[in-house]
């Protein structure tokens, strides 16, 4: 019997994704152990997280809560783990990312190796300038069943607002047509295209 471990993890893996979680640093999980800490049992530590992770019977311990300024005063979470669950996220990262990666649409930027939220904006800034969206043939295709979805929702609300509408959907379509006509302005959406009953 070659394979006593239900899940095939070397320990290889787990050493490159210890040497990776240490060039990152980072401050101490819920456990209050740093990485000097871990490195203290460092072949000890590794092989019981080895070890867990080939048998299945790893379960992540809590994050720890830390509260990060943002520039307008307020705060926002980040979530701290320990360095064991750094590596054993390290193992599992380099073992799907391959496998992943290429599945993803090249204007995929969140969570992605490499590419960052600053990189999305830079491509629809040049996109934006490349490209008439709002006058061109975009908002005649595109995006004519999301402006007829925004009239359904007027129509809708009408039925809800006057009785006399609630029976009569054809009713309440034919009194948002006249108030278009009346004030094409109105609704920003009337501004951009005319999809009103089509």
């Amino acid at each position: 019997m070659d394979n006593t471990k239900p899940f095939c993890i070397s320990k290889r893996e787990v050493w490159e994704a210890y040497k990776r979680v240490k060039a990152n640093q980072g401050a101490a999980g819920v456990d209050g152990q740093s990485i000097e800490q871990f490195e203290e049992d460092l072949e000890n530590n590794l092989y019981r997280l080895w070890n867990r992770m080939c048998s299945g019977s790893y379960f992540p311990p809590p994050v720890r809560r830390v509260d990060i300024p943002k520039g307008d005063g307020q705060t926002r979470p980040l979530g701290i783990p320990t360095v064991s669950d750094r590596i054993a996220q390290m193992v599992v990262q380099r073992y799907l990312e391959p496998i992943v990666e290429p599945l993803f649409h090249d204007d995929s930027y969140g969570y992605r190796a490499g590419r960052s939220a600053h990189q999305a904006l830079s491509v629809a800034r040049q996109r934006c300038w490349r490209y008439d969206w709002v006058l061109g043939r975009f908002h005649a295709s595109a995006l004519r069943r999301a402006l007829r979805t925004l009239d359904d929702f007027l129509v809708r609300w009408a039925q809800r607002k006057y009785k006399r509408f609630r029976a009569h959907k054809k009713r309440a379509w034919q009194w948002l047509w006249r108030v278009r006509a009346r004030q094409p302005d109105l609704f920003a959406h009337w501004a951009l295209a005319s999809t009103v009953g089509r």
